[in-house]
């Protein structure tokens, strides 16, 4: 008697669904911490030097300030801060991407910026999900280039306007 697979369970289907899949491209490799991740480079509008932001009242501690960019005023997010990474000094590697995500503009700060990678979607595995300090929501997967163990983050989720605490 032959049975059939028994379907998913509501768990796995919710777990299906709300996945994001990392798509095949170019993405800009990053140090945060000890930890190199990767971005979508179609996210990257532009690479800056780190500039001290002019600082805004009651914003949180993740949101260093903004910056006046060509007439755009762009909130800039440490993103050591936002993910709970032990943090490290400004030094002369510290940059700032300007990142263009669902027609907002926003600068996160990295450590450093390494190269850009191309990556096929099979080469991106899901994450483990485990308790962490980095949200699994912000996480598309991992890919492993040469040595190196890439965190592939999902920026639409991590700079959210919701995730920032900025009105729409």
């Amino acid at each position: 008697m032959q049975t059939s697979p028994s379907p998913p369970s509501f768990d796995q289907k919710t777990k299906q669904a709300t996945a994001v899949k990392a798509d095949s491209g170019q993405y800009l490799t990053l140090r945060l911490g000890d930890e190199d991740y990767a971005i979508d480079i179609m996210r990257v509008q532009e690479i800056r030097s780190y500039e001290e932001p002019t600082r805004m009242a009651n914003s949180p501690s993740f949101i260093k300030g903004v910056i006046n960019l060509r007439g755009v005023i762009v909130p800039i997010v440490d993103l050591r801060m936002k993910l709970n990474i032990s943090k490290v000094d400004y030094t002369e590697f510290t940059v700032v991407i300007i990142l263009k995500i669902k027609g907002a503009v926003t600068g996160a700060v990295v450590d450093a910026v390494s190269d850009v990678v191309t990556l096929d979607a099979e080469m991106i595995k899901p994450a483990p999900q485990f308790e962490s300090a980095i949200d699994s929501r912000f996480v598309l997967g991992l890919a492993n280039v040469g040595e190196r163990m890439l965190i592939v983050m999902n920026m639409e989720t991590l700079l959210s306007n919701a995730e920032l605490g900025m009105a729409a």
